[in-house]
């Protein structure tokens, strides 16, 4: 006789399975109707009642995006902010998480409940003490300026991400290494850090997407057009009546979001595997 657990079990499934579909759903709904908006004519967005595969097709609002905003610049700058922020706060996070996941002790477990503490300080609390230090060194308006507030905003997530993948790695692989004959550095370099490998890569990811799209920051920061990311290339769009160019917004929009697409479906079987891997800990 089946128990009440076997006899409910499809219907939990069942449950799983609609809550799934509703997430995907929320989802992908947003970036549907982006790319769908990207692609309508003027008056096709202006519907009261809007399709949502578009009429008449048209690139027009792809061309004039260009024309309207130099995305391109833009795009340039987010890369190079983006990609230089996420690998400093890698190697940066990298060692300190192996300090922090095989030294437990007060000073370690201080860090980390300081680590965790700052995460839930609103932004807006500190942009004023950021923007004066910044100012003192003559990094407002620079690139290499919002660099370091990136490194600073996703070292305390990388942490606790790389941490867990630390713990993940069976403390005896560091002791035969040494018994083997090889010094702390040795070990780290040729055991430790290659099994890390598909943690550094979600961290990465991680950090690079959170840079590349961030806003706040750079619109305290930035002030000049040549120096703007494409999140405030996109703001611009938006006329100072705060009427919108929907289609060539929605088309920057659509180009803006290829990067992190494109980076994440390149990467994402190490992604999976790294994820994995540190929810797993020795």
């Amino acid at each position: 006789m089946s128990s009440p657990h076997t006899r409910t079990r499809p219907a939990v499934r069942g449950l799983q399975y609609l809550a799934l579909l509703g997430y995907l759903v929320f989802l992908v709904f947003p970036l549907g109707w982006l790319i769908s908006t990207a692609f309508k004519g003027p008056r096709e967005i202006a519907q009261i009642h809007p399709h949502w595969i578009p009429r008449s097709p048209t690139l027009r609002n792809f061309s004039d995006a260009f024309d309207l905003q130099p995305i391109l610049h833009g795009a340039g700058n987010s890369l190079v902010v983006a990609v230089c922020a996420s690998l400093i706060t890698v190697v940066l996070a990298a060692p300190a998480a192996y300090v922090l996941a095989r030294h437990r002790n007060a000073v370690s477990r201080g860090t980390l409940g300081w680590v965790l503490l700052s995460q839930i300080f609103p932004f807006i609390l500190i942009v004023i003490p950021l923007f004066l230090v910044l100012k003192q060194f003559q990094l407002i308006n620079s690139l290499v300026g919002l660099v370091l507030v990136y490194v600073v905003w996703n070292m305390p997530f990388a942490l606790w991400m790389l941490r867990s993948y630390v713990q993940a790695v069976p403390p005896v692989l560091e002791e035969a290494a040494a018994v083997d004959g090889a010094g702390r550095l040795r070990t780290l370099v040729s055991v430790v850090f290659p099994l890390l490998a598909p943690g550094v890569v979600a961290t990465t990811l991680f950090a690079f997407i959170n840079s590349w799209n961030e806003f706040f920051f750079a619109l305290v920061l930035l002030k000049t057009p040549d120096k703007m990311t494409l999140p405030l290339i996109l703001i611009r769009f938006i006329g100072a009546d705060g009427v919108a160019s929907l289609g060539p917004l929605a088309a920057a929009a659509v180009l803006a979001t290829l990067p992190s697409l494109l980076f994440f479906a390149l990467i994402q079987r190490r992604l999976t595997s790294g994820l994995l891997g540190g929810a797993v800990k020795g």
